[in-house]
């Protein structure tokens, strides 16, 4: 049944822990493991924790990319969520496991909306004045 997106998460295990909370190589290592997905990147912001921890989301074009890292614990999980079939979201998982110098990751692909594009045109359209988009 097709999908309108497909959600790839992944936990990375035994991690180095400075690169972990290394905000600047995480992003750095994030930004260009997506953009050789085939990823448009439209933009990024991190957050450093104290003591420790990084949190960093990518908005592309075809949806986003978010990353968490626990340094304490020699973890981070990474969501990629994408509504293209061209994107290799598996090569950027790959690539910053790499980054992080990971001992053990575990993957695994959620199909997002099944059924959905076979529904076209059978739900009724919102109208345009109970749309609300606005950028923030």
């Amino acid at each position: 049944m097709p999908a309108v997106g497909r959600h790839f998460l992944a936990d990375y295990y035994g991690c180095t822990p400075r690169r972990l909370n290394d905000a600047d190589g995480l992003r750095r290592a994030l930004l260009d493991a997506v953009a050789a997905s085939g990823a448009t990147i439209l933009s990024h912001h991190f957050e450093v924790f104290q003591p420790h921890g990084v949190t960093g989301v990518v908005v592309i074009a075809e949806s986003h990319v978010a990353l968490h890292t626990w340094p304490e614990h020699g973890f981070m999980a990474i969501d990629y969520f994408t509504c293209s079939e061209r994107l290799d979201a598996r090569l950027t998982l790959d690539l910053i496991g790499r980054a992080i110098e990971a001992e053990r990751v575990e993957m695994r692909e959620v199909a997002r909306g099944e059924g959905v594009k076979d529904r076209v045109g059978e739900a009724p359209a919102i109208p345009a004045n109970q749309v609300n988009i606005r950028k923030v």
